[in-house]
């Protein structure tokens, strides 16, 4: 059964829709379309226009069944959401009123164990959301154990991380690593369990994820694409899933809205720093509440961030920054 059929529940999808402010003359993108929850939602709102972007071949199948339901308010564009702006290019948009993401892996991606995002059921070390380029197990196989190592630390927090590495490039001298289940127990050898219940491969799993898909590099571009694109007053919505992805996006709405330009009194102000292109919408994030994580134990981690456009001309970018 491929993940077309698998359920996936958007988390925080009121708030995030009710974020965006919808209007009914408004073009929206859903930059992360999975399942089309955000998307969806849009357009029952009775927004004009709903663009949905997504890497994965089988989320772009999904949207399917948007097209038919809402036939020329909605279209599906294949690629990843960091290029949303060159995706909208082929179209008659150049801007507009608002981009929502809900970062990380959906449930349909996790819950298909061909797909090998989950140690939960044993499947292909694959992780790839576009089903295209080098598989998990390729980087498992392959990658210097240092650079292994740093990867687990940097991506997974993984405070055991070069003995994880050790332990990985151990393995695979004898075999290749070529399955989740087999990956897990190499991982569970090496790590020892918490009392906090989380299964000791967890960490690792995650930081090879973030790495297959350039997920942190993506993030990073997706949201100065957003950036260019907003029109004034129209609004970005971001859920994230990790401290990691939330510390970026935290980090960028707060540079943008210039919320830490002059941090100190006894700092002259720098005249160079650009106008706010941003203001804050949500100063503190938002989290689900108590009945949303009894329905979807996933949401528990997951924190919503809106800003707003301003008039301002889009930050220049600078190397490694967001």
């Amino acid at each position: 059964m491929t993940s077309v059929g698998l359920h996936h529940i958007s988390v925080l999808l009121r708030e995030a829709v009710e974020g965006l402010a919808p209007r009914h003359d408004g073009i929206y993108i859903d930059g992360t379309f999975g399942r089309g929850g955000y998307a969806r939602a849009l357009l029952e709102a009775g927004v004009a226009h709903v663009f949905g972007i997504d890497r994965d071949p089988e989320a772009v199948r999904a949207g399917a069944a948007l097209t038919r339901d809402f036939p020329c308010r909605f279209t599906m564009l294949q690629g990843p959401f960091g290029v949303m702006d060159i995706l909208l290019a082929g179209t008659d948009v150049a801007m507009v009123d608002g981009v929502t993401l809900d970062l990380g892996v959906s449930s349909p991606q996790l819950d298909d164990a061909s797909r090998g995002f989950s140690f939960m059921a044993d499947g292909p070390l694959d992780m790839r959301m576009s089903q295209s380029g080098p598989t998990a197990a390729e980087i498992v196989n392959t990658m210097d154990e240092r650079e292994l190592a740093d990867i687990i630390y940097l991506y997974g927090e993984e405070r055991h991380s070069r003995r994880v590495a050790h332990r990985i490039v151990a393995a695979r001298a004898d075999a290749p690593i070529t399955r989740t289940t087999q990956l897990a127990e190499i991982i569970r050898a090496a790590v020892p369990r918490s009392g906090d219940g989380i299964d000791p491969a967890t960490r690792t799993f995650q930081a090879l994820r973030i790495h297959v898909n350039d997920e942190m590099g993506e993030l990073h571009r997706g949201l100065r694409a957003a950036e260019r694109l907003l029109k004034p007053k129209g609004r970005l919505s971001v859920v994230s899933f990790h401290s990691l992805e939330d510390r970026v996006v935290k980090q960028f709405m707060q540079r943008r809205s210039a919320l830490n330009a002059n941090p100190s009194r006894h700092v002259p102000a720098n005249d160079d720093t650009p106008e706010p292109s941003f203001t804050l919408v949500t100063r503190k994030p938002v989290t689900p509440g108590d009945d949303e994580c009894a329905r979807n134990p996933r949401a528990r981690s997951a924190k919503l961030r809106v800003a707003e456009r301003t008039h301002a001309q889009p930050f220049p970018v600078k190397e490694n920054a967001a």
